[in-house]
């Protein structure tokens, strides 16, 4: 898949082990790894084999472009990120010998397909049997099985019949662009007489509070003396949602901006919109997908020192806590906007300095532990 975590860290990690050559099949030749340099461009070969949504002829036709690819590479070790690949992954790994991979589960995929509403009736009951069945499959043969959430060693049955030894959890902490130079100092508040610019970035949907996020904006505008501006950027896989958002920033293009929504935005552009913001917003809906999860965004927001409200969820907290990094907000209900104007402008933002255990590197040395093992 296009997805940050397999290009800008997996593939990040393993281009700094000499003599390695990586491979990257997702949903197109992303710009992102691009901005590294020369010569670690150079180790780096991109494979667009996804096209289209997820139930398109495009995405089936994923799987022979796949297969292809396996059949011409001849890969020592194949890391796998996304489930639908898992089938033609087994079959590669039962025709050969000697042939290795690592399932990287970046979600519980058959609860977010039971209880999330991208899918109706006969086709989410299907999908989510016919995703824990081949996870079930796949963990018993993989030489290691890798999970983005610690608690996923607990909601996922089948993991409790392999080794600990061949599972390990990576988080999805904050891994720098190439050449980016993190800030050494928190993100400040403008002067109250300037635009508050807030952030909603990653994922678009309803489950994750984008209507939630417009409507804080809205509330906070009337309190913050110089009003307040939303950006809203990323990725909406629901055709009916963008159209009714484009049609609320249409209405409203002073406080409202929408950055990409038919098509993934590239990550660097995710990040300087996160240098650009004074506040970012988690505001969640509750659901038994997320609630045991730390979002991305999460640790891209800590490691450049942007404030954060987010929803209430006990591990987000944990960490804008430790950090003093910000507060938790029920954005299901009004908010008292000239409290909010008020602890906004009084708070004092990460006292201690930036935090640094938000971030990629131990978890990438982690990850060439796993494959030394495999060696």
């Amino acid at each position: 898949m296009d997805d940050t975590r397999m290009r800008e860290k997996f593939a990040e990690t393993l281009l700094s082990r000499p003599q390695s050559q990586v491979h990257v099949a997702g949903r197109s030749p992303g710009s992102d790894l691009k901005t590294g340099t020369a010569k670690e461009f150079s180790c780096v070969t991109q494979h667009s084999i996804f096209q289209g949504s997820r139930l398109s002829l495009g995405r089936l036709t994923a799987q022979w472009r796949y297969g292809r690819l396996l059949q011409r590479l001849r890969p020592a070790v194949v890391v796998v990120h996304a489930p639908e690949l898992l089938p033609l992954t087994l079959l590669w790994q039962a025709v050969g010998t000697g042939r290795r991979f690592l399932y990287d589960i970046r979600e519980n995929y058959a609860l977010n397909v039971s209880t999330q509403r991208v899918y109706k009736g006969c086709v989410r009951r299907g999908l989510a049997a016919g995703l824990r069945w081949m996870e079930s499959l796949a963990a018993r043969r993989a030489a290691g099985i890798i999970l983005a959430e610690a608690s996923y060693a607990e909601e996922l049955p089948f993991l409790s019949q392999l080794p600990p030894s061949r599972v390990l959890v990576l988080e999805n902490k904050y891994q720098p662009l190439p050449g980016e130079l993190l800030p050494q100092q928190p993100q400040p508040l403008p002067p109250a007489t300037e635009p508050l610019r807030l952030l909603y970035s990653g994922t678009i949907s309803e489950l994750n509070g984008v209507w939630e996020a417009i409507a804080f904006a809205d509330q906070l505008h009337q309190a913050w003396p110089g009003g307040t501006h939303l950006t809203i950027i990323g990725f909406c896989q629901q055709p009916d949602l963008l159209r009714q958002l484009r049609a609320k920033v249409a209405a409203h293009p002073a406080r409202l901006t929408l950055v990409g929504g038919a098509e993934p935005v590239p990550h660097a552009h995710i990040v300087a919109a996160i240098t650009r913001s004074h506040l970012g917003l988690l505001p969640y809906q509750p659901h038994p997908s997320t609630e045991r999860c730390r979002p991305t965004k999460l640790f891209e927001y800590l490691a450049h020192g942007l404030p954060v409200i987010s929803s209430p969820n006990r591990l987000w907290l944990e960490l804008l806590s430790k950090h003093g990094a910000g507060w938790q907000l029920d954005f299901a209900r009004p908010i008292d906007s000239e409290a909010v104007v008020t602890r906004l402008q009084t708070s004092n933002f990460y006292p201690s300095g930036l935090p640094t255990d938000v971030l990629w590197a131990a978890e990438g040395k982690k990850l060439w532990l796993l494959l030394d093992s495999l060696v």
